[in-house]
């Protein structure tokens, strides 16, 4: 592989990370040619648009760290699960990565490990804390120069990256952003060492159900984008190839004292990338009869809430599996 960086698997020998170029990524089949077996989630979920996303991000990246609380404390979470699993890491893939607040800790745990922040947004790249080697340039990184940090844009579905080449993948709250998630399990399964984890968190379907319910009342033109249930994602993690997968859901609630402030948050964490969106703003008695939505369902001390539901997931890439045989039985007397 032409300008790929060497790296030591735990066999002693060594493995090239970067892939020679996207396109050597799969592509379509032609018309007419056979189509690929069928797999259990076939369809993205939603018409969305990834590029949408990556616009949106760049718009909210310079305001995203002042309405992270639940980013990063779902990041807490899924770190706290991590430090009690025992995995040899020599590269870390931390995909989603944004600004890079999972890193120092990530580190941490893994101090033999080589980081590799993977994100669509370059906005949300730019936005990490100054300091370390968190720019250093792709060639330093490659010679083995200074830290072992990396930083690079790619589409979670198109991983820039090697078969095999990564031990642990950690992707904090990205996933309900890809219209088809299963595509990125794939993908990620792809880029795992056989025996390699993945540990993941998105928002399941209960997430913001309050500002759902507020839009459904004064919106009704309103598509927001939906979200995956945690047994859907164990099926993709399955279907992927992924042995034992363990899933989780939680739930988290922000209160707000105001409906501005609510809204503020929810604009803050994402957009909509869902092309059946409405092209325009909402009008203004919209807007207004949103706002008294919310406000309707405040508590007892006028507090509105906003519910997070989160789900946590991991799971160990498995050893291909080989073909069945089928045995013909002998018939039994009378059958």
């Amino acid at each position: 592989m032409a300008s790929c960086a060497p790296t030591r698997g735990h066999a002693g020998q060594c493995q090239p990370i970067l892939r020679d170029g996207l396109s050597a990524l799969p592509k379509a089949a032609p018309r007419g040619a056979l189509a690929p077996a069928p797999q259990l989630v076939t369809r993205a979920r939603v018409d969305a648009s990834i590029v949408t996303v990556r616009r949106q991000f760049e718009a909210r990246a310079a305001r995203f760290a002042e309405h992270d609380a639940v980013v990063r404390e779902v990041g807490r979470r899924m770190l706290e699960r991590l430090s009690f699993i025992r995995h040899p890491t020599a590269l870390l893939l931390d995909l989603g990565c944004g600004s890079g607040g999972c890193r120092a800790a990530l580190e941490q745990q893994f101090p033999g490990a080589r980081w590799l922040g993977l994100d669509l947004s370059p906005a949300m790249m730019r936005a990490a804390p100054a300091g370390g080697h968190w720019g250093r340039p792709l060639g330093a990184w490659l010679r083995g120069a200074g830290a072992g940090l990396l930083r690079a844009c790619a589409s979670a579905e198109r991983l820039p990256l090697a078969d095999g080449a990564v031990d642990l993948v950690f992707s904090n709250l990205m996933l309900h952003w890809h219209p088809a998630p299963h595509e990125v399990i794939a993908e990620i399964a792809r880029v795992l060492r056989t025996g390699g984890l993945v540990m993941f968190s998105s928002y399941g379907p209960d997430t913001v159900k309050e500002l759902r319910a507020a839009c459904a009342a004064a919106l009704p033109a309103a598509r927001p984008m939906p979200c995956v249930d945690m047994h859907d994602f164990g099926d993709m993690l399955v279907e992927a190839g992924f042995e034992a997968p363990v899933m989780e859901v939680e739930t988290l609630r922000l209160t707000f004292g105001s409906a501005p402030a609510l809204v503020a948050e929810a604009r803050a964490l994402g957009g909509n990338p869902r092309a059946d969106r409405p092209a325009g703003l909402p009008s203004g008695a919209q807007a207004r009869a949103l706002l008294r939505a919310l406000e309707s369902g405040a508590d007892s001390q006028g507090r509105l809430g906003l519910t997070f539901e989160v789900v946590i997931g991991h799971g160990w890439k498995a050893a291909p599996r080989r073909d069945l045989q089928t045995i013909a039985m002998p018939r039994t007397r009378g059958s």
